[in-house]
């Protein structure tokens, strides 16, 4: 799964950056995404999975977690981004799975291959991208089986990490960064934070469920959380370029700087707190 989709990427000289996020989440995460593809495992324990669909797949989270909890099957990962797909061909072959792995480069937006009856097709983090996300949905109906599911993940928001006080002034910082985040996405993606049920409806989806996920995480953290952060804060800051006061960039740049006394690489204080929805919709013949 991941909070970001691929579908399209912001430019290529992104993607080396946008891959070690990807995997950072996939670790940081391991946790909620057997939660969720065991509740999957449930949704779909009448009929045996044997061909998933990854849209906007990445580095290849949502395909390999599937592929973990579905030990038959085999999963076709989509993106627009050789570069991506490339890494995930290796993580593929890093895992043992590479024989039970096909990737294919598409833009979703435009005319969609021809998938061929999949019985599960995995949306995490990729619809708010779609330029016309109704047409992108009934593609994704016309590639399930009758009877197959789609799941549909999209999170409320970039996950917090940081206590409201830092230690080094400007309390409150990322409560500011998120609302300024915010506003560039509402400028940039308009279906960000839609409700996806009617639009599956729609599409011609009976909708089986829609189950919230808060994830927060216990300590101890996992090991990668403070590369995690800095990687995802790092993001921020490119995004909010000219969007955030001098002072704030200055205590952000504080936190980034990997060598610094107050990096969050170093931190003890960090959390990881998000919240994500999930759509499990039914195709119909």
């Amino acid at each position: 799964m991941a909070s970001h989709s691929h579908q399209p990427h912001d430019n290529a000289h992104d993607e080396p950056f946008v891959a070690e996020l990807l995997d950072l989440e996939a670790e940081v995460l391991h946790a909620h995404l057997t939660e969720l593809t065991g509740w999957l495992a449930e949704l779909t324990a009448d009929r045996p999975v044997r061909r998933v669909l990854d849209l906007g797949s990445g580095t290849g989270t949502g395909t390999f977690a599937l592929l973990r909890r579905f030990e038959d099957a085999e999963a076709i990962a989509v993106d627009a981004s050789p570069r991506l797909l490339h890494h995930l061909q290796g993580r593929a072959r890093e895992l043992g799975v590479a024989d039970r792995v096909r990737t294919v480069e598409a833009d979703l937006d435009a005319a969609w291959p021809d998938f061929g009856g999949v019985d599960l097709v995995w949306a995490s983090g990729a619809l708010h991208h779609m330029s016309d996300p109704d047409r992108a949905l009934r593609e994704a109906h016309a590639a399930l089986a009758p009877g197959g599911l789609l799941a549909a993940i999209e999170m409320a928001d970039v996950p917090y990490f940081l206590p409201d006080d830092l230690g080094i002034g400007r309390p409150g910082l990322e409560a500011r960064c998120r609302a300024a985040l915010a506003d560039r996405h509402a400028e940039a993606l308009p279906h960000r934070g839609a409700d996806w049920g009617p639009l599956l409806s729609r599409a011609g989806f009976a909708i089986e469920a829609e189950r919230p996920f808060t994830i927060e995480l216990p300590r101890p953290l996992p090991e990668a959380t403070g590369r995690y952060a800095r990687a995802m804060l790092g993001r921020m800051r490119t995004a909010l370029d000219g969007r955030l006061s001098a002072e704030d960039m200055s205590v952000l740049d504080a936190l980034l700087d990997g060598d610094g006394p107050h990096s969050v690489l170093h931190r003890d204080d960090l959390v990881v707190r998000t919240e994500r929805t999930v759509w499990a919709a039914r195709s119909q013949a």
